[in-house]
């Protein structure tokens, strides 16, 4: 089978990649060796930012590209991306002191000109307090109020960039791994896949491969017979923990410097829980096998702690924690703040032209990276394509205003209102084709456990969302199991109806139920560590 690219690897480089060059009209194939968004894209912060603190390394550059960004993503995919309010409070003997938090914030308002969202405020230890009640007030001069974005799940923003893909006509082959690199003549001929549930293998080609393999470019740069090419990806680990609402944060993220080594961490509302992290070590073994050190979840604790001392946080008030792999690029001992967070495309013409990878990149500019991607690819290939049209093709689920089809989702289907609510929270527009199998079937309008998801939701995770595994509608699609519980009060409520629908007898069952229990467990036993 022939395509223009393969792209290997389906985080959310992989995804836009695959969106803008599919939009564009080339034959576009994307492989993942697991599901949609299992690795780097989802195991981070969850923000859409702008990068303040990359103005202490002087990357401007990156800083103007990450707020534009910001800006469209704002836009295209109001029902994913929304805007969050951060809190910086200003502490005797932070390493930052209010001049500077304020010149930053200063030159940042000035770089993300045209915004949608407000400018910056510095605020006295009052005001400070009554925003944030929780914040330490010892020793507290003040804070910074200023707004980024939230993608609350990254998941979702992957989903319906591979959604966009597919409708423009990309082959999208999900829980199938790239065994091999073809390279005949110098030039790259294609790729081996195995498709890993089936066995089944397949040779696909191309002349123009994307490694978009986030941390395991290297390992695939490994598949090209005979060839040692440079280590590009000087990994860095970070683990985040997962709390129930930290009392006296606010509807505000908090954003402070650390006080064991003045290294900013954030501590986010989400998810109707609070997120707090991330740590930041070097990481050179294999991404697949990372874990969090148990220092790391002292040092969350100890720093969470020290800002808001109320809340007592210890371990067992941890529900779980996760940590992934930044794909920085190999920088030789260099510090790890210090390593730019800006990507780089390679093209290795030297041992196989028409093989790019992708080194480093930022969830926030995901959309400029593809573009500059398949700008090179078009001009690769020499022939005549559409324009990228990504910064203004609204993603799937796109929705300003969720007030208006929540409402009608409950007059005109007779779903609860709280129902509708978070349907349209989560689906953005698509709602409406949730809300559709109940239409076509109302036993599909039954509750999963005691929230306000529906069984529709499963059914429609497999038909409409490239789901094939109990823990793809869990985990990536419904996001029912990055709840409190880890999706525990709804597995076999879920698991009878993806059952009677897809018709798995016993051993399926229990195949798909022990797949979750894997899942949720390597969170839990994260939290542990």
């Amino acid at each position: 089978m022939g395509f223009d690219v393969i792209i290997i690897g389906g985080g959310i480089n992989g995804a836009g990649i695959a969106r803008d060059a599919a939009l564009r009209g080339m034959r576009v194939c994307l492989l993942e060796q697991d599901d949609l968004c299992s690795a780097t894209s989802r195991w981070c912060s969850r923000l859409i930012h702008g990068g303040l603190r990359y103005l202490e390394f002087a990357e401007f550059g990156l800083v103007r590209e990450s707020l534009r960004e910001r800006e469209t993503l704002l836009r295209i995919a109001p029902h994913l991306v929304r805007p969050l309010p951060l809190l910086i409070p200003l502490r005797a003997g932070d390493r930052r002191g209010r001049a500077t938090i304020r010149a930053g914030l200063w030159l940042y308002d000035l770089l993300s000109a045209g915004k949608s969202v407000p400018a910056h405020r510095m605020l006295d230890p009052a005001a400070a307090l009554r925003e944030m009640p929780g914040l330490a007030a010892a020793g507290l001069r003040g804070a910074a109020s200023y707004h980024d974005a939230q993608a609350t799940f990254p998941e979702r923003l992957v989903l319906e960039n591979l959604l966009a893909a597919r409708a423009a006509g990309a082959a999208i082959r999900l829980h199938t791994r790239a065994e091999r690199v073809l390279v005949e003549g110098g030039r790259v001929t294609g790729v081996v896949a195995r498709d890993r549930r089936t066995g089944a293998g397949a040779t696909l080609s191309a002349p123009l491969v994307v490694n978009a393999a986030g941390p395991w470019v290297d390992q695939l740069l490994g598949m090209l017979a005979g060839r040692r090419l440079r280590r590009f990806i000087g990994g860095a680990k970070g683990t985040h923990i997962v709390v129930d609402v930290l009392p006296g944060l606010g509807a505000s993220a908090c954003y402070a410097e650390a006080g064991a080594d003045g290294r900013p961490f954030f501590v986010i509302p989400w998810n109707g829980m609070t997120l707090i992290g991330t740590t930041d070590i070097p990481c050179a073994g294999d991404p697949a096998a990372v874990h969090s050190d148990p220092a790391e979840i002292d040092y969350l604790l100890a720093e969470v702690g020290r800002l808001f001392p109320a809340a007592r946080l210890s371990r067992e008030d941890i529900r779980y924690s996760y940590v992934g792999v930044r794909p920085l690029p190999a920088a030789g001992g260099k510090d790890q703040a210090a390593i730019t967070r800006r990507h780089a495309i390679r093209h290795h013409r030297g041992v196989a032209r028409g093989l790019y990878s992708i080194i480093g990149g930022k969830l926030t500019t995901y959309r400029s990276l593809a573009e500059e991607v398949v700008d090179r690819l078009v001009r690769r290939l020499g022939r005549e394509f559409a324009s990228c049209s990504t910064a203004r093709e609204p993603l799937p689920g796109a929705l300003a205003d969720p007030v208006p089809l929540a409402a009608d989702l409950t007059a005109r289907c007779g779903l609860e209102a709280a129902v509708a609510t978070r349907l349209v929270g989560l689906y953005g527009s698509r709602a409406a084709d949730v809300a559709a199998l109940v239409g076509r079937d109302s036993g599909l309008a039954a509750p999963l456990g005691s929230g306000h998801a529906i069984a529709a939701e499963v059914v429609f995770a497999f038909e409409a969302e490239l789901a094939t595994t109990l823990a793809d509608c869990l985990m990536r699609r419904t996001m029912l199991g990055l709840g409190p519980d880890l999706g525990a009060t709804v597995l076999d409520e879920a698991l009878g109806v993806a059952a009677g629908y897809l018709g798995w007898d016993a051993a399926r069952r229990a195949t798909e139920r022990a797949g979750v229990l894997a899942e949720t467990a390597a969170l839990r036993l994260a939290a542990q560590s």
